[in-house]
Formats: structure tokens, sequence, C-alpha cells
């Protein structure tokens, strides 16, 4: 997490709410003695109040065989819009480039759980997501032929997480004057690929402060 304090004004639920709604992040755990961290990118749950997390692996993953030896620290990088800010944009002579984002780690103890939960997992996340798409019809796993899904839940297993922290950096310019970091965002709409500028563009106009209720 970004160490300066004033991007870090985000309360304990907007940081779950954040996490909740992204419902994907970077999955970590430390490597064995010398050797890299082993990371894995993975569709997860969390709990309401912001406790647990649910998620699955593929059987043959590293974190998943690791975890068969017991539960081990993790954390789940979860990421949101990002976006370069050019200097220019702030009106100001004084600035240099920087980039914006929103980033929450989810930290806590991972562990395997019971194989028969598998099923009710899957369903929970795909349900979280189905739900997103409504009129459509949303998707079951009952549709899905027996001996098919009887296949795909031996190849995945079920892992849940005890949270213990849930921290969020919001860096969205708040160490800048606000007449600047509105100019910046607005010249934001108009540049940069597909939607990520303008998302952190409209996160800047009214960012998280600390301190505030």
């Amino acid at each position: 997490m970004y160490p300066n304090p004033i991007f870090r004004g985000a309360t304990r639920t907007q940081n779950i709410d954040f996490a909740r709604s992204t419902g994907f992040g970077m999955l970590c755990v430390n490597g064995p003695a010398g050797a890299p961290p082993v990371l894995a990118h993975i569709p997860f749950i969390l709990a309401e109040d912001g406790t647990s997390a649910e998620m699955h692996l593929i059987r043959s993953n590293a974190i998943a065989r690791a975890l068969k030896s017991g539960p081990l620290p993790a954390s789940i990088a979860v990421l949101g819009p990002h976006s370069y800010v050019s200097p220019d944009w702030y009106e100001l002579d004084d600035q240099v480039p920087t980039w914006n984002y929103v980033a929450v780690h989810v930290t806590g103890t991972l562990e395997l759980v019971e194989q028969e939960e598998i099923s009710g997992i899957l369903d929970r996340i795909s349900a979280k997501n189905e739900a997103l798409l409504l009129p459509k019809t949303p998707w079951t796993m009952d549709k899905m032929p027996e001996e098919i899904t009887a296949k795909m839940l031996r190849q995945v297993v079920p892992v849940r997480m005890a949270v213990t922290a849930i921290d969020g950096t919001w860096k969205l310019g708040q160490n800048k004057p606000e007449s600047a970091r509105i100019a910046a965002s607005k010249q934001m709409d108009g540049f940069g690929f597909g939607s990520e500028p303008r998302l952190v563009s409209a996160m800047m106009r009214c960012p998280p402060v600390r301190g505030a209720p």
C-alpha cells in the first residue's frame, strides 16, 4: 500500500465494497525459501463483513499444491481503474508525471476446505456475476451435462481465506489543490484508450478524504 496517508482515506466499508464489486484479483503467497512469490489470478467472493473470502483454484496450481501442507498467509491484490496523468493537465508549473489508481489488498490465512464445498463456491461466484447481467436469464450449473460437471469439479479445489486486514490506496490527486485535480480530471476525459482514464477522472472529482465520515 502507498505509504502517504492522504491516499488512505477510504473507509473499511468503502474498501470492502470495492473488493466485493470487483471480485477479481491477484492471489499471492510466499514461495519456498529463496524462491519468488507464487501468484494466481482468481475470481473470488468477499463476505459482506469482509471477514472471509471464497475462491477456487485448478488442482495443479502451485498455490493449491502448497496448501496441501497446511494453511498459508496470503494476500489478494484487487486493482481498479488506473491511468497515467500528464503534469500539463494540472495547469501548474511544478508538477511531474504520475499514475492515479485504486487498489485494495485483502490479507489473511488461506486454506483448502472440504472438496464437497466446491459446488457451492462455484454457484455463488457465478450467481453473483450473472446477477449483473439481468434481465438475461442467469446461467446455472444445472445447464451442464452431469458427466462434464463431475469431471470439471474434480479438476478444481475449494479455497477459503480468513481475512485479517483490508487496506486500500485510492491515489486520485488528493495531494493536489482541488482546482488542479479537477483540471486534470477534465483533460483525462479526452485522452487514453478504453474507459480507464475516464473512470479515474470520475473518481478524482470526489475522492475519499482521510477522516471524512
